[in-house]
């Protein structure tokens, strides 16, 4: 894509404030699906299979990552990894299993757990609890994210494959406890809005992934590197413009330093070199492109930098494994 010296120094000097959590969470096409409010009264247990069974279970396609999610809003529950550790959770906590492994929720019980799959079928709540034992009982809330374009998001990438969270200890998980107590109302209301829910878990999801970035909880190379005060400048800038003529000179001179210190603080940062992040992001913009719109493959390449399609081609299939027309065949 052909750019002038005036259109470089406008971009740097008016879109380097672009925010690259919204842009990579506009990438990353969230939405969210509940699948269980319920009170349980001990001993019980649930087993959640891993992402790619309960994408299945739940009838997407295979371009969707499933995040399952549990949220404690009365009582406890105990969550158990296929693999790992387990982990504890109050009232007010939230884990979400970013990493896809199958796990069981669960509260006092060493009998196997029932599948999530006979209580997503509409029956009886096996642990529903009576007007003797409610006060024992636990509310919990499951769903599910749903996510998209992530084979080579540096977001999702960065996250832990189980996070824990608990929204009513601290201050920066505020609106956190905001967003499920409405999401508890809406649920309530005797004509509930689907549309609603969806949305307030969108919001939910993305206010995780914001107070991960303000907070140093994850020891995340990414969330760190956008943080810093150069390094967060630089990838504004890539980001507001995937498509320009991006140099490790270029990107040195919109941030104040040389390019070697750059180079080197820019790779320590993220694992990467300033260009190698360039094109894996042209190439995660390239792919949302091919299946959002009926642009031809060469307006594309051109958009994201490159003159050259076979140029382009190549360095498409090399970090998405198929070329571009394969891949805008499979988003259809």
């Amino acid at each position: 894509m052909i750019e002038t010296t005036l259109n470089y120094a406008e971009t740097t000097k008016i879109e380097s404030n672009k925010c690259v959590l919204s842009d990579v969470l506009k990438s990353m096409r969230i939405s969210g699906s509940l699948l269980i409010n319920e009170d349980y009264v001990p001993p019980w247990g649930v087993a959640i299979p891993n992402a790619v069974k309960l994408r299945s279970l739940l009838k997407l396609g295979a371009e969707t990552q499933v995040v399952a999610f549990h949220y404690v809003n009365r009582g406890f529950i105990e969550v158990i990894p296929e693999a790992g550790e387990s982990i504890m959770v109050e009232a007010g906590g939230m884990v979400i299993c970013f990493g896809g492994i199958a796990h069981h929720i669960s509260q006092n019980s060493d009998k196997p757990a029932i599948p999530v799959e006979s209580i997503l079928s509409g029956g009886m709540n096996p642990f529903a609890p009576n007007e003797k034992n409610i006060a024992r009982s636990t509310s919990v809330m499951c769903g599910v994210f749903m996510m998209q374009n992530l084979e080579i998001n540096p977001l999702f990438n960065a996250l832990p494959k189980i996070l824990h969270v608990s929204a009513s200890t601290s201050s920066a998980y505020n609106n956190l406890t905001k967003i499920l107590s409405w999401m508890d109302r809406e649920i309530d209301q005797s004509t509930k809005c689907t549309f609603v829910i969806e949305r307030l878990l969108e919001l939910l999801s993305a206010e995780i992934m914001r107070v991960q970035l303000e907070s140093t909880a994850i020891d995340s190379s990414w969330f760190s590197a956008v943080n810093d005060p150069v390094i967060g400048r630089a990838l504004s800038l890539i980001h507001a413009q995937p498509g320009g003529i991006w140099s490790v000179n270029r990107l040195a001179d919109a941030v104040a330093m040389s390019p070697s210190r750059f180079a080197a603080r820019f790779t320590s940062a993220l694992g990467d070199s300033p260009m190698a992040y360039v094109t894996k992001w042209r190439m995660n913009v390239a792919g949302r492109m091919l299946g959002d719109s009926q642009q031809r493959i060469e307006e594309i390449a051109s958009s994201v930098g490159y003159e050259n399609v076979a140029a382009f081609s190549r360095t498409f299939k090399r970090h998405l494994g198929v070329p571009p027309n394969a891949w805008r065949t499979r988003q259809l």
